[in-house]
């Protein structure tokens, strides 16, 4: 197992340096393997990012497409790591690398099973791409979202997407996400009168002033939930003064709070929302957002539903149909009509310290994708 096809490649992808946006070679590595097998390959740079568009087959079947990121978050303090984080290091059980999880394992499974999958079934009536970008975890602003207006601007068809994000959570393949929240944080700032403590009625505070209406915003139920998504959210992440005197009042208040929503609100009434609120409570302010991307789901059909019975065979058990955690690129995919399902390895090490996935999974992973093609495509 630790030979697999995909254990090798997933090795030679963690031992590139790839912090985003940085591809560090890993899309060398994939593009030959996919050159190898006859996919037309087209590297598309914007700024700093590096995209990779790979396809094979004909549009006038369905075409599905793979999704991944070859960028990674930094290692943080290297010290803290048992290992090299960028040295692919096996234990009994386990394969440990920036990037195991999130999500190398899921591109080297992808690429390996679209090998198979065309050496083995020649003639398959359908496309098959790859969309493979190194700005998923930075700002995602020249990845994905360029390349699919791009193919917007050729129109070419996307049927399906495989998304190969981290979604396991105990046992690869229990959850299934359909869908994301929407994520918008806004940047609020509150003006006041600046002024000596001792003379607080020569002066506006404006934390005082700030006070009731963040009880107010956390006092808000927001909704209920919307068919398979929790009810929306609101957090404060930051309240900051950049004030350096103990005895000063400030003349302003920042504070940053992110939404993460579903498709019962939309950026447009979210923004309302906030506005009338603040509005209600008198204050000189001003408010910027920020759009990190609206929610999306996928209803049953087709791919959905493959992949639900290709999981039920393999498992043994109905996967979870979820939309919880934070934003991915199917945000960029799914406003296009696209049916987009995220499935990949185990999530329980992402951004953390000795991040790893089990030694067994990433060819386990690469059946289950294999099978998913076939269902689409052949059977």
């Amino acid at each position: 197992m630790k030979n697999h096809l995909s254990n090798l490649l997933l090795t030679d992808l963690i031992n590139c340096r790839s912090i985003t946006p940085d591809d560090a070679g890993c899309q060398d590595i994939i593009e030959a393997h996919l050159s190898a097998s006859g996919f037309k390959c087209e590297v598309l740079k914007y700024g700093e990012v590096t995209n990779l568009w790979a396809t094979i087959g004909t549009e006038k079947g369905p075409t599905l497409c793979f999704a991944g990121h070859t960028d990674v978050v930094p290692p943080g303090p290297e010290k803290d790591w048992d290992f090299d984080p960028f040295d692919a290091t096996y234990s009994e059980k386990y394969i440990f690398g920036r990037g195991a999880a999130d999500m190398k394992s899921g591109l080297a499974a992808m690429i390996i099973a679209a090998q198979e999958f065309i050496s083995n079934y020649p003639n398959y009536h359908g496309r098959i791409a790859f969309l493979i970008t190194s700005d998923e975890e930075g700002p995602a602003q020249n990845g994905t979202k360029k390349v699919i207006e791009e193919l917007q601007n050729r129109q070419e068809k996307i049927d399906w997407c495989i998304v190969g994000e981290p979604s396991s959570k105990d046992v690869l393949g229990d959850i299934v996400r359909v869908g994301r929240r929407g994520s918008l944080t806004g940047f609020l700032k509150i003006r006041g009168t600046q002024g000596h403590v001792a003379y607080p009625h020569l002066a506006i505070n404006p934390i005082h002033k700030s006070s009731p209406l963040i009880a107010k915003l956390l006092k808000i139920q927001w909704d209920g939930g919307y068919e398979s998504f929790p009810p929306s959210s609101l957090q404060i992440v930051d309240v900051s003064t950049n004030n350096e005197a103990n005895n000063v009042i400030p003349g302003e208040v920042n504070i940053i709070f992110n939404f993460r929503f579903n498709p019962s609100w939309s950026y447009k009434k979210l923004k309302l929302a906030i506005q009338r609120i603040c509005d209600e409570e008198s204050l000189n302010y001003e408010l910027r957002w920020r759009e990190s991307g609206e929610p999306f789901y996928t209803e049953s059909g087709f791919l959905r539903d493959t992949v639900q019975s290709v999981i039920r065979d393999f498992n043994g058990k109905e996967p979870i149909l979820s939309t919880d955690g934070g934003t991915s690129d199917g945000r960029f995919l799914a406003p296009h009509g696209i049916q987009v399902i995220e499935l990949g390895s185990l999530n329980k090490t992402i951004h953390k310290v000795n991040e790893c996935v089990p030694i067994a999974d990433t060819p386990k992973l690469t059946e289950i994708y294999l099978n998913i093609m076939k269902c689409l495509f052949i059977e």
